[in-house]
């Protein structure tokens, strides 16, 4: 996710202080992962430096000054522009499951076993899931969603690969 377009995104509803757009981004994207303070502050100086977005105001208050930060006409253009561009697909053709069950193989370990841990992994992460989407909001829900259907796809993986070992097993020791 580019944190400064979504930044960016958020001040086009109007301008707002940094710690209104870490709320924001938390309260939207971050629930997971929520930013850090001093990422939106640097996010804004990139942006700031790069006429992005412009000091719309300058509070003073008990600690330092508070900055209001507000889009500029290049900056609409910049997320208009991201949000037309298509995400590239990601193939995970390096994925790091696949190297453990390859690295298993070569080494004499047991593949079967770190593939059924990690399905157990996989479907413990999917009950957590699905549980958080029935109690979230239709945003949530959808987040929600999108995970769990890169969960079902890489259950499937783990399934054909458990039963493609012996054939895997013969080929990487060749």
């Amino acid at each position: 996710m580019s944190i400064g377009h979504t930044l960016l995104g958020l001040l086009e509803s109007g301008p707002r202080h940094g710690y209104d757009l870490k709320r924001a981004f938390d309260d939207k994207f971050g629930h997971d992962r929520p930013l850090h303070y001093g990422q939106v502050y640097a996010t804004m100086s990139r942006l700031l430096k790069n006429g992005l977005v412009e000091v719309d105001g300058v509070e003073a208050g008990a600690g330092p000054e508070r900055k209001r930060y507000a889009i500029t006409e290049a900056g609409i253009t910049d997320v208009a522009t991201w949000l037309a561009t298509p995400e590239k697909p990601e193939p995970y053709l390096q994925s790091t499951l696949y190297t453990k069950v390859v690295l298993a193989l070569l080494t004499g370990r047991d593949a079967g076993d770190l593939l059924d841990t990690q399905r157990a992994e996989h479907l413990r992460l999917m009950r957590a899931l699905t549980a958080r989407k029935r109690q979230g909001d239709l945003a949530d829900q959808l987040i929600c969603d999108h995970a769990l259907f890169h969960l079902e796809a890489d259950l499937r993986w783990l399934e054909l690969t458990a039963a493609r070992l012996g054939a895997l097993g013969k080929a990487v020791g060749a």
